[in-house]
């Protein structure tokens, strides 16, 4: 039987890359985002690629429209098996510079557009006693950086909902799973339509990944879903490792960098922003997986292949132990020999 997923945000960036992969696993896959352009153009992609796409439009800040989803979902396909929350919205700017109503439309979508996924999946899950949801967090889900104070705030949330959740999951015995894919800095088209108030174009914190990249981790989690989380791509693990040992000289770093870094030369882009109306809803308007940034992104991962193929990366790390002692043994011999 074919895999039924729910995929939020999916006319873009991250989760159109994550569609695409379940394509071509032959998967029923639910496109959700607003933008009905980027959809359409999503929907034809998984279709050449094996899969049946099932197109609806939905802003997930609603949670009766998230409910609307669902209900869709199961009476075209069945059963949702796993639900993929990636929604989200964003302003560069600095704290002051972001309006209240700004700074609640970003919560709303991007924090509360994953509650709302989750109740809605939840309801069905729960009493089939399966399924699997996965969260689509963030380094800076633990590690905050300026400028994005509101998206920042929102991944912090996301990680302690779903710690409750899980907490709660296990308290009731379910067989339920919900995980955590935690990404780094990814090359979508958010750089280009988000709402900006800096001086220049705003950009990824290098390094950058490829969305394929994202993607490879976010199917992973949801094939492997008893861990809590996942980490994709080596700056992930660098910077939540970092801001665990040293988080007060981070903050130092990141107020002397974190501007600059997320800043190209560039004038910004000026017009529409999809803050509260998403760009890609007319003809001519789809934006893809990729950003502006495809000539200094990454397409693979050391860091996200070991994650999936965990079996070889432990051979290897067994492998360079046994050599680094063999080695260490050969030079305390030389070293005697040689007195």
């Amino acid at each position: 039987m074919p895999t039924t997923v729910v995929i939020t945000g999916a006319s873009a960036g991250i989760g159109r890359a994550t569609a695409r992969r379940y394509g071509r696993r032959g998967a029923d896959v639910v496109l959700v985002a607003r933008g009905e352009s980027g959809l359409e153009a999503v929907a034809d992609e998984v279709a050449a690629l094996g899969g049946r796409p099932l197109v609806q439009p939905a802003d997930m800040a609603d949670p009766a429209q998230a409910e609307a989803v669902a209900a869709a979902a199961e009476r075209e396909f069945g059963p949702i098996d796993v639900w993929i929350n990636c929604a989200f919205a964003s302003v560069f700017a600095p704290f002051d510079r972001i309006t209240p109503d700004e700074y609640r439309r970003i919560t709303d979508v991007t924090y509360l557009g994953f509650v709302n996924g989750t109740r809605a999946a939840l309801a069905r899950m729960l009493p089939r006693d399966r399924g699997t949801i996965v969260q689509v967090g963030s380094a800076l889900g633990e590690r905050s950086i300026p400028l994005q104070s509101a998206y920042c705030g929102a991944k912090h949330a996301i990680n302690g909902f779903t710690s409750s959740l899980r907490t709660e999951l296990l308290h009731r015995g379910s067989r339920v799973r919900v995980t955590v894919a935690q990404l780094p800095a990814v090359n979508t088209p958010q750089f280009d339509w988000v709402r900006n108030r800096l001086d220049h174009h705003p950009m990824p914190v290098p390094p950058i990944y490829q969305p394929e990249v994202a993607a490879r981790g976010i199917m992973y989690a949801a094939d492997h879903p008893r861990r809590k989380q996942y980490y994709v791509g080596a700056s992930t693990v660098a910077t939540i490792w970092a801001n665990r040992l040293f988080p007060a000289l981070l903050d130092r770093y990141l107020a002397r960098t974190g501007y600059d870094a997320q800043q190209t030369t560039a004038v910004p882009p000026t017009g529409e922003d999809n803050l509260f109306t998403p760009i890609d809803r007319g003809p001519g308007q789809d934006r893809g997986a990729h950003g502006a940034f495809d000539d200094s992104a990454h397409a693979r991962s050391w860091q996200e292949a070991a994650l999936r193929h965990p079996a070889t990366t432990a051979a290897f790390a067994g492998a360079a132990a046994c050599a680094a002692f063999a080695g260490v043994r050969r030079l305390r011999r030389s070293v005697k020999g040689a007195s």
